[in-house]
């Protein structure tokens, strides 16, 4: 080991010579990498968040390219009862609500029909106003466009398949436009519309939550050093970090996806903290007399390997993402990755020059206001592990056991508008659908028409198709509040429903099945290229069109699908179950399913770093404990306080580990250095404790602090994300301070 600190430190005494030129170096790098890091942009398309080859899009994609796309945005209202009443009184009189079906309400609609079918981007609209006034007509669109009270409607959009995200976007903000100019409440609600405010919001927050996190991290720096200079150290590394990180991902035609936003939060805490070590280190040796540039030596050669390891840690954790089926996971893995090994290529070429340069101006870091009682406290808790390690070692069993046996309680949540807080608009736009409109989950069932059929639509085809429509009314049932059975589905929608619409029954019934799909077409266009497609190899298809509460547990939106698949197999074989709906469900719930196979994998991958580093199978296990204990205490406290575990909860286990881990892999490094320097195992602890424990506190505290930061985003994955990996973070350090010097107590002796 003597051998190995000689080489170290001949190196950093060769970088410290060099270092004006490893400062030149830093920002040639930082000149090229500026112009490509402006250039990372967002993907925001839905198929993104899922695997290339995950089986649910094939039919996702079927359905864009059958019905020209499947993008539905509700523009909806509730019309005003007393104007309506009204201008409808003189010609409605039994009608005294008049609502939709009042002239003058329909003249507005119409107005706001016509304007939204003029949007850039919209393809085809849908509305009271484009059917005939005929009764059986409304009555199909019921639950769908219109209310049963007739008090609430909407103009359903689809927008035009192969328009970018930007177009996307443009197309929602004046349809938005379009109904708040005519009614109060007017809202747009939609799938469409949940992505594009998700990416927005998540766009502005990435350059919030930038600046938080740095203003932050940089106030919890000054307060513990008191020097400019040693501010201004961690915040260059961050900043050139995150512009080799961000011109890395474009040269690697990485995009940033749902969770891309904590990219700079992140990267800004793993950086500090990694200075904030060299701080501490420094600090100690112009105690001990030592010239600045014999200073930093020291410090950089006695924590050299730590930092390349605990990079490299950080990194496994990130990069153990990328065997989550969800895409936005594995890109948030696969930048983290990236950033997390850059702080090391960082850290070493601005810390030397800058830790020497201005000569003696603000050289030294001071002391942290009650540093003495942070000594004082330190020094207590090795003595209470080193001195009763059975009673210290017994509380943490039962605490640990009676903690993580909550995990089997845990929920996920699957409503998406719980990714967006209460007050925001997009939640409110889906409650208005939800409690008006028969619900904001729409999916859908394709049908593939018999071979022998070809494009024609026979009388026994409708049969069985309104006998299947009466199966999903019937038989897709869900358990109520009450205890009671429930329908699962609020709406089943299909061709036979606009064929039974038709005015003229009895007559239009003679007539063939096709004739009436083009008398259908003609009266209300708009319809039937909804309900009815091609596919390009030549296949023919009927959709079903269905509605289901999208507030509901994840538990019984897997019911209704399975339901809905299960009668579906059972009519029509060969038909296909999609939807955005169905998509969500299924997303959510593997990310809870990654979540501990990213865990696990992040985990083996962790303990096989500190085997090959420590070389040694105890010390690789006694590192690994204190760090994964208390992450599975944290999911254990969501099972039993009723948090369900959504998008941001699903990736803390994996990243907390490569987090924490960092801290043992100094205070191990350390210890196993004071071993062999001669010292006993509890002088070795006392003084890891008062060196490598006081740094330990230090980044902690920068971490929870910077994660914390992502509390004031909009997005809520992005807030659970922030608050439980600060948390883990809390419980790592209380595991590293506490069980692992226990831990060292029991498995070494003098």
């Amino acid at each position: 080991m003597l051998a190995e600190m000689t080489q170290v430190n001949r190196a950093f005494e060769f970088m410290i010579r060099i270092r004006w030129l490893l400062l030149a170096v830093a920002a040639g790098l930082a000149a090229v990498a500026w112009p490509l890091s402006d250039q990372l942009a967002f993907d925001r398309s839905i198929e993104k968040m899922f695997a290339p080859d995950d089986p649910l899009l094939e039919p996702y994609r079927k359905l864009k390219v059958i019905y020209g796309g499947n993008e539905v945005v509700m523009a909806a209202f509730i019309v005003d009862q007393a104007s309506s009443a009204a201008d409808g009184a003189a010609d409605q009189p039994d009608q005294p609500d008049s609502s939709l079906t009042a002239d003058a309400a329909r003249a507005k609609l119409a107005e706001l029909t016509n304007e939204i079918r003029g949007t850039p981007g919209v393809r085809s609209v849908l509305s009271l106003t484009t059917v005939p006034n005929n009764p059986p007509l409304y009555d199909l669109l019921e639950g769908y466009a219109v209310s049963a009270d007739r008090q609430t409607g909407a103009v359903v959009a689809i927008l035009e398949p192969d328009i970018d995200d930007e177009q996307k976007a443009a197309a929602i903000d004046a349809m938005r436009a379009a109904v708040q100019s005519r009614y109060d409440p007017g809202v747009v609600a939609g799938e469409p519309v949940m992505v594009v405010e998700g990416f927005r919001m998540v766009e502005d927050d990435g350059h919030r939550l930038r600046i938080w996190s740095l203003l932050l991290v940089s106030l919890t720096v000054l307060l513990l050093f008191r020097s400019i200079r040693w501010l201004l150290i961690p915040l260059a590394v961050v900043q050139l970090t995150l512009i080799l990180t961000e011109a890395a991902l474009v040269v690697s035609r990485l995009d940033l996806s749902m969770v891309s936003s904590m990219l700079a939060a992140i990267v800004t805490v793993v950086g500090v903290a990694t200075v904030i070590h060299i701080i501490v280190r420094f600090r100690e040796s112009r105690t001990l007399g030592l010239p600045a540039r014999e200073a930093l030596s020291r410090a950089m050669t006695l924590l050299a390997v730590p930092i390349v390891l605990a990079c490299l840690t950080d990194a496994v954790g990130f990069s153990s993402l990328l065997i989550a089926r969800v895409g936005p996971i594995q890109d948030f893995g696969i930048m983290m990755a990236i950033g997390s090994l850059l702080v090391i290529v960082s850290t070493f070429l601005l810390v030397p020059p800058l830790a020497l340069c201005f000569g003696r101006f603000d050289a030294d870091p001071r002391l942290a206001w009650g540093e003495g009682s942070l000594d004082r406290a330190l020094r207590g808790i090795a003595d209470v592990a080193m001195q009763r390690p059975k009673s210290v070692g017994l509380l943490a069993v039962l605490i640990a056991a009676g903690s993580i046996y909550g995990i089997r309680f845990t929920e996920v949540e699957t409503d998406f508008t719980k990714n967006f807080r209460a007050d925001s608009e997009i939640v409110q736009s889906y409650e208005l659908i939800e409690s008006r409109l028969g619900g904001a989950g729409v999916w859908d069932v394709m049908i593939p028409l018999p071979e022998e059929a070809a494009a024609e639509i026979d009388k026994e085809f409708i049969a069985k198709l309104k006998n299947y429509q009466r199966r999903l009314y019937r038989e897709v049932t869900i358990v109520g509040a009450d205890g009671q059975p429930e329908p699962g589905l609020t709406k089943v929608l299909s061709l036979s429903d606009g064929l039974d619409a038709m005015p003229f029954q009895g007559i239009a019934r003679l007539l063939s099945v096709e004739r009436r799909v083009a008398g259908l077409d003609k009266i209300s266009p708009g319809i039937v290229p909804m309900l009815r497609g091609d596919s390009p190899d030549g296949r023919h298809y009927v959709r079903v069109m269905l509605r289901a509460r999208e507030r509901q547990s994840s538990e019984n939106k897997r019911q209704i699908i399975e339901q809905v698949r299960a009668i579906t197999a059972e009519e029509f074989p060969a038909a296909e179950v999609t939807g955005f709906y169905v998509l969500l469900t299924h997303l959510i719930d593997s990310m809870i399913q990654d979540q501990w196979r990213t865990f696990g994998a992040a985990t083996a991958g962790i303990a096989l770093m500190m085997l090959i580093a420590f070389r040694s199978f105890r010390l690789a296990a006694i590192a690994m404990v204190p760090n994964v204990v208390p992450i599975l205490i944290l999911l254990g406290w969501l099972g039993w306080l009723g948090i369900k575990i959504n998008m941001g909860a699903a990736m803390i286990a994996a990243v907390s580990i490569g987090l924490s881990i960092d801290s043992s892999i100094h205070y191990l490094w350390s210890y196993r250095r004071a071993r062999k320097e001669g010292a006993t195992v509890s002088d070795a602890i006392h003084a890891t404790h008062q060196s490598v424990g006081r740094a330990m506190f230090f980044s902690t505290l920068a971490l929870i602090v910077g994660f914390a930061s992502l509390c004031a985003s909009e997005f809520i994955p992005t807030i659970y994300f922030g608050a439980l990996v600060s948390l883990a973070m809390l419980g790592g350090l209380l595991g590293n301070l506490v069980i692992l010097p226990l831990m060292l107590g029991w498995g070494h002796k003098d």
